[in-house]
């Protein structure tokens, strides 16, 4: 660990924290170190990735950083460290997580934590026995329209919520192959451990514990391995209703939220657009560059009794969307203590749920959630 950071895991506020990133895919090099870099208090010092082309697009992406081959290069620069990032394929965070809090360093992993909620809690029993953090990147809890459902809801708009749809869907009707579509239960592929984490999680978020779930799931594309369609009602202990939506196999995509409250309900379609932004080389404070700002005309509409399709309801602003602010809690939690913004604790509760899902698509019945 630096010599900045001291024994429980808080950072003292002299220079950037110096940042590994380990893994330049997609996840490492759109999400995490272009937050990072745009991150005050931050510094992307190191980045592990095997390939060369990699390597050579790290460095002219983020100038006078380090590259290295493997994870071990990472660690084995722990007391220069004050931060890990694993953007790595899912079936390697419980073991690289567990190998960087060991050599004392705090840790952030991409979602999912792991495979199992006994993995995640194991992995958080690890980080508060050496008093390090530990959190997971739900980047979808910052994206727009779940902002502004989330301050809807907070402000009685809706009234008392009784159901909750969310999708992420796509039409992507041939399969692309690697891990993320594998069939091998290790890789932890599929869309129901990829989408599926950030819908469950912002379900998690807006209202609370799950006490069971009936899930549907499909390989529907010819080649297919993994998950690509697939369906998820949870029943809250508060009583709301939750129905996610994940699929790579439809040509037609429904609303991102229709939320139904005893007052209220509010629609809204289309994405949030930072990781368009992030995939086009835009970055947080880019001059003139209203970061997470959506044109006013794809604003979701708030009203009852009427549809929005046909101009009913009321526009409703779309807050901006902040990836910027995960970071930024993470800086802050290093240097002043406290929780992370996205804790292991809330990730094991998500994977539970996703557990539970898995199980009663295989048999056929609704399963309850226990923990």
């Amino acid at each position: 660990m630096s010599e900045m950071s001291d024994s429980t895991g808080t950072a003292a506020p002299h220079r950037p924290l110096r940042t590994g990133l380990i893994g330049y895919g997609l996840a490492g090099s759109v999400f995490h170190a272009p937050l990072i870099a745009a991150t005050e208090g931050l510094q992307l010092d190191t980045v592990s990735t095997a390939s060369p082309e990699r390597q050579a697009q790290a460095r002219a992406e983020h100038p006078g950083v380090r590259t290295v081959d493997t994870p071990e290069a990472v660690l084995d620069r722990a007391p220069d460290l004050d931060l890990i990032v694993l953007a790595t394929p899912n079936k390697t965070h419980v073991p690289l997580a567990t190998a960087a809090l060991e050599a004392g360093l705090p840790v952030v992993v991409d979602k999912p934590l792991a495979a199992t909620a006994a993995e995640a809690e194991k992995l958080a029993a690890l980080a508060e026995d050496r008093g390090l953090l530990l959190s997971v990147f739900q980047n979808r809890r910052w994206d727009n329209d779940f902002r502004t459902v989330r301050k809807l809801i907070d402000d009685g708009a809706l009234g008392d919520v009784h159901r909750f749809e969310s999708r992420f869907e796509r039409w992507r009707p041939r399969p692309k192959g690697g891990w993320r579509e594998s069939g091998d239960p290790a890789e932890i592929g599929g869309l129901l451990y990829d989408l599926g984490s950030h819908l469950v999680d912002q379900a998690l978020v807006l209202f609370g514990p799950v006490v069971s779930v009936y899930a549907e799931s499909d390989v529907r594309r010819p080649g297919a391995e993994a998950d690509d369609d697939t369906f998820l009602a949870l029943t809250h202990a508060n009583g709301v209703r939750s129905h996610l939506w994940m699929s790579a196999t439809t040509p037609m995509l429904g609303p991102r939220f229709r939320v139904l409250g005893n007052r209220a309900g509010y629609v809204k379609h289309g994405l949030d657009p930072q990781e368009a932004a992030l995939r086009e080389g835009r970055r947080p404070g880019d001059a003139q560059d209203e970061w997470g700002v959506e044109p006013e005309s794809r604003r979701g509409r708030l009203g009852a009794g009427s549809s929005p399709q046909t101009g009913g309801g009321e526009p409703v602003p779309t807050l901006p969307g902040d990836y910027p602010a995960y970071y930024a809690a993470i800086a802050r939690a290093l240097r002043e203590g406290g929780r992370p913004p996205v804790t292991a604790t809330e990730a094991a509760a998500a994977l539970r749920v996703l557990e539970a899902a898995r199980r009663s698509a295989a048999e056929g019945c609704t399963v309850r959630v226990v923990g």
